[in-house]
């Protein structure tokens, strides 16, 4: 971890007349200490935040946008410095009795979705917790199902997908979408929705940066590619099915072609992640019908 503070110390606190070094190891190492944030291991967890705080990434912020630099990795740099403060102010002290519920919880959780996948033979095909993972999820998924040949099913491609779809539907998706800045903010909709200028970098967003994904995307990529996407949840219902024709069929869900990707709130200790469902291989006894789950 010394040589990540280091390297941290360097990319972030360069000399006043020097200008900073952006190289793919730099990238990297940002998305790793994300990554860590997001690790079901509380030292980890902790670790990588401690690092986060030794790049004062709110001074990186706040230089970032004083030097009002246009060229497209500073931008990205300073996102990424902005994600950072907020995961990292969500390191509270360590709370056992807190920490025991979570992981309570956490395992109750995982217990639920895997008892549904048993139930649809499925295996869960983890993907890295770095905020891309709902687009990679569904990557991995129409790789399979083989929508999208191997070297266009990545995260980037899904996400401008998702961003183009939304961007050429809005009626779709702005009564859904609240304003940045609150219901009564400046530049929100008469209705306290978001504005059209604020929908348009939300699109942005969405297809440049490492945003997270929900609901709204999920629903513009099963239209953009015309597929039903299958939620599994350990929550009610436990399985979301999202279908292009608006009229989910609940009916055979195992032999419906389909997405499947499990959604995860306590699993992966910060928050939302979505995992890859892929079929099982083998030999596999159903246990008791997936209609019992949804009734």
């Amino acid at each position: 971890m010394g040589s990540k503070k280091n390297k941290v110390k360097q990319l972030f606190s360069p000399p006043p007349s020097e200008t900073p070094t952006l190289d793919p190891a730099d990238d990297e190492l940002m998305d790793d200490l994300l990554a860590q944030l997001d690790s079901r291991d509380k030292a980890v967890q902790h670790e990588s935040a401690t690092v986060l705080e030794d790049m004062q990434v709110n001074q990186v912020v706040v230089q970032d946008e004083k030097a009002q630099r246009t060229d497209s990795k500073s931008r990205y740099r300073a996102r990424q410095a902005k994600k950072a403060a907020a995961l990292a102010e969500k390191q509270a002290p360590i709370d056992k009795n807190a920490d025991a519920k979570l992981e309570r919880e956490a395992k109750e959780e995982e217990k639920a979705i895997r008892r549904i996948c048993d139930d649809l033979s499925l295996d869960m095909h983890e993907i890295n917790p770095d905020g891309h993972c709902l687009f990679a999820a569904i990557a991995d998924q129409l790789e399979l199902l083989a929508v999208l040949p191997p070297a266009q099913a990545t995260y980037a491609t899904i996400r401008h997908a998702a961003a183009d779809y939304m961007f050429s539907h809005p009626d779709d998706f702005v009564p859904f979408l609240p304003s940045s800045a609150g219901e009564d903010g400046a530049g929100a909709g008469d209705t306290g929705l978001i504005s059209p200028a604020e929908y348009e970098k939300y699109c942005a967003s969405i297809r440049d940066t490492g945003v997270w994904g929900g609901e709204p995307e999920i629903l513009a990529l099963s239209r953009a590619y015309n597929i039903a996407i299958h939620v599994v949840q350990g929550g009610q219902p436990p399985i979301v099915v999202h279908d292009p024709s608006g009229n989910p069929h609940m009916d055979n869900l195992k032999e419906q072609r389909a997405v499947r990707i499990s959604y995860h709130r306590r699993m992966y200790g910060l928050g939302e992640h979505y995992n890859s469902l892929r079929p099982r291989t083998g030999i596999h006894r159903i246990t008791s019908p997936i209609k019992n789950l949804l009734s």
